[in-house]
C-alpha cells in the first residue's frame, strides 16, 4: 500500500464540505479518480486546479483525459489562465491540507521520494484555502461543452495515455 495515496485517500474520503487541489498533473489511477468521484457524489465541493498552459504535452493530454468522467460526476475543474501553475496542495473543510512536491500522478505517487507538510487543525489552513480562491479567479472552468469541442485526435490520444500513465 502506497503511503502518500493513502493519506489523500484517508483526507479524501473523511471531507463532509470541500476539497480543494491544486495540481500540475492530474492524471490519476482509478482509485483515486473514484475516491474523487464519490467525494462529489455524497455532496462534497470538490475542485482542481491545474494548469491552462502545459509543460509537458503528453502529461497534459493524459490529464484531460480524466476531465469528462470526473466533471460528469460533479468534479469541478479550473485551467489556470495565466500559464503554467506548478503548485501541488489539498485543502480540506478549513481542517487538513497537504502542501509539498507531490503531483497527482502514477510516477509522484509510487516512484519518486516526494515530500508534503501534512496540516491538521493549523492556524495557515485558512491562508491555504484563501491562496486557492484567489487563484481561482484566474482560472477558466472546464465544462462539459468544452471538452466536446476539443479534436477527436486529442480525446484519443488522451484515452491512450491514460492507459500509458504509469509509464509517463
Amino acid at each position: 500500500d502506497n503511503p502518500t495515496e493513502g493519506a489523500y485517500t484517508r483526507i479524501i474520503n473523511k471531507a463532509r464540505d470541500y476539497i480543494y487541489i491544486t495540481t500540475p498533473y492530474l492524471v490519476l489511477d482509478q482509485t483515486m479518480r473514484n475516491d474523487l468521484i464519490s467525494a462529489a457524489g455524497s455532496g462534497v465541493d470538490v475542485r482542481i486546479i491545474v494548469p491552462g498552459i502545459p509543460d509537458k504535452k503528453m502529461i497534459n493530454e493524459a490529464t484531460k483525459s480524466n476531465y469528462l468522467t470526473l466533471i460528469e460526476s460533479g468534479v469541478k475543474i479550473y485551467e489556470y489562465t495565466p500559464g503554467f501553475i506548478h503548485a501541488k496542495s489539498f485543502v480540506v473543510d478549513d481542517t487538513e491540507a497537504v502542501v509539498g512536491t507531490i503531483n497527482l500522478d502514477y510516477r509522484s505517487l509510487y516512484h519518486h521520494f516526494e515530500c508534503g507538510a501534512y496540516l491538521y487543525k493549523s492556524e495557515c489552513i485558512g491562508a491555504i484555502e484563501a491562496d486557492f480562491q484567489e487563484t481561482l479567479r484566474k482560472c477558466r472552468r472546464v465544462t462539459h461543452q468544452s471538452i466536446k469541442k476539443e479534436k477527436l485526435s486529442r480525446r484519443l490520444t488522451g484515452f491512450v495515455l491514460k492507459a500509458l500513465a504509469p509509464l509517463l
